[in-house]
């Protein structure tokens, strides 16, 4: 079932409840349904991400390790302390996390191969189409974005770019959520702007068309 939260009303004295869509554990995160909990995978991946900014990769990997062991070592000797004082049999403190089976089934693992697969030559088809021109209008589109990031790459280096989206991630669907019906009419206008220009522009370059009889034997 959908949640909801309530927001206020027009009126003073009604409450409107507002239907907020069922989503995903991941889509769940972005969104802030629970703030705490995206809060904490937010802030915990933002420490990683800069931390790779002044250590490398390996550093990162092996005193984040250390951080979770050195809790978990913790937690297990103050669970046996206590074990020993009042003497009981307590089970492991980790033992629910012990028993999980985190192997990846080999039906999951072919599904997810497949389809990634389809994406893959998805993308090579799309790349080929575009670097050879078969269209000129959208290989045009296509060099523009190239040269743009040109620009973006000589401003920002890869990690940056990677916090940036992840900072992004995290806020642009809650924005867009929040305004989208005046964000749906700007891309709207700017949908339509671009579809006139594009038109303009395919009727001005005739070359790169297909023919009706090419178009019927396809």
């Amino acid at each position: 079932m959908a949640k909801k939260y309530y927001g206020r009303a027009n009126s003073s004295s009604y409450v409107a409840p507002v239907v907020l869509p069922e989503r995903g554990p991941v889509e769940a995160l972005v969104y802030w349904r629970d703030p705490v909990s995206s809060g904490i995978v937010f802030g915990a991946t933002l420490v990683v991400l800069l931390s790779f900014a002044y250590m490398s990769l390996i550093s990162v990997i092996a005193y984040l390790a250390m951080f979770i062991q050195s809790a978990c070592i913790i937690l297990r000797l103050y669970k046996t302390a206590l074990q020993t004082v009042h003497k009981t049999t307590e089970s492991h403190p980790f033992q629910e996390y012990l028993d999980l089976d985190i192997r990846l089934p080999q039906e999951k693992a072919e599904e997810l191969s497949k389809l990634a697969v389809v994406h893959i030559n998805a993308v090579l088809v799309e790349l080929r189409r575009l670097l050879l021109a078969e269209d000129l209008v959208d290989s045009a589109k296509f060099f523009g974005i190239l040269w743009v990031l040109t620009y973006v790459g000589a401003l920002f280096n890869g990690l940056t770019l990677i916090i940036i989206g992840f900072v992004a991630l995290f806020t642009l669907p809650k924005v867009y959520e929040n305004n989208k019906t005046q964000i749906d009419q700007n891309i709207d206008v700017v949908r339509s702007k671009i579809a006139e220009l594009t038109n303009k522009v395919r009727a001005a370059i005739p070359i790169g068309k297909k023919s009706p009889e090419a178009k019927k034997k396809e």
